[in-house]
């Protein structure tokens, strides 16, 4: 291959953060999704929406590299699935807080930067002073970037489920990742909250780069704010811009069945036709 060839390859490789080419899944004894493409820019914004349990939060997992595929090929940052989990931010479906739990939301980020370490550092080292420094100034810097300086030193089972939301954010931002993968964020939230984080999200992908993967329930309220959706059903999975994947047209096709999307007058999407709608799926987890 000529050096030109080579040097246009890894550009197109560097602007591709998930990669997947006829990738398949079995979980149970059953197939979830198979001959899934993708190909998911480097810092866009990135919704993956479905009916409950056809495999959206599977995919989370098979980006970690938890969930090995049956069939097919899968990259994360230009390497196997598990080999960039360093530069990967995860925020797993919704935890709840205990309302009289005193941990303050500035340890709960500080957890994401040195949470794998044991041990108390010896407080003579001059070295250990400049790392803690280092670090308290990264875990300063990313709970201003959630907007959460005005609360992160409160206990975290006081904050309200959007403030702590925020902090869960942080967490998952403070080791500089360049592709965050969140498993439903949204959920128990309310619509104000929902398009908060969702603009928050949004803010972070532009601004820092950051390629962002989130499952969704609902598209309308962070519609908006996304570049791309990745819509997974009937065994399959579509990719591309809003407008161009939540068709009636691509939706009959991914369904089998007859599909229609409608518009309302304050811009929100409305599918008619489809077994659980994105906007009608229930709050329940079947873990896929």
């Amino acid at each position: 291959m000529s050096e030109a060839m080579t040097s246009s390859s890894e550009a197109l490789g560097a602007a591709v953060a998930v990669r997947a080419e006829g990738a398949s899944v079995i979980l149970g004894g059953r197939m979830l999704w198979s001959a899934v493409d993708l190909a998911v820019p480097t810092g866009s914004f990135v919704a993956v929406l479905g009916p409950n349990g056809v495999g959206k939060s599977t995919l989370v997992r098979a980006l970690l590299g938890s969930i090995p595929l049956r069939t097919g090929r899968l990259t994360v940052l230009g390497r196997p699935p598990g080999a960039a989990s360093h530069e990967i931010g995860y925020l797993p479906q919704r935890r709840s807080f205990e309302p009289g739990l005193r941990v303050r939301g500035i340890d709960i980020v500080r957890l994401g930067l040195d949470g794998d370490r044991w041990g108390m550092p010896l407080m003579g080292s001059s070295r250990v002073s400049r790392r803690a420094r280092a670090a308290a100034e990264r875990v300063a810097e990313v709970i201003e970037l959630v907007g959460a300086s005005s609360y992160a030193r409160r206990p975290i089972g006081g904050l309200s489920g959007g403030e702590q939301q925020r902090l869960l954010i942080a967490q998952a931002l403070v080791r500089r990742p360049r592709l965050m993968l969140l498993d439903e964020p949204l959920d128990s939230l309310d619509l104000p909250n929902q398009g908060a984080i969702a603009a928050l999200l949004a803010r972070i992908s532009r601004e820092h780069q950051v390629t962002v993967m989130m499952v969704a329930h609902d598209v309308n309220p962070i519609l908006p704010y996304l570049d791309r959706v990745v819509y997974l059903a009937g065994g399959s999975a579509v990719e591309g811009s809003p407008r161009e994947v939540i068709t009636g047209a691509t939706l009959s096709r991914l369904y089998s069945a007859a599909i229609e999307v409608l518009e309302t007058s304050d811009g929100r999407l409305v599918v008619v036709g489809e077994p659980e709608a994105p906007h009608h799926h229930s709050a329940r987890h079947d873990g896929q």
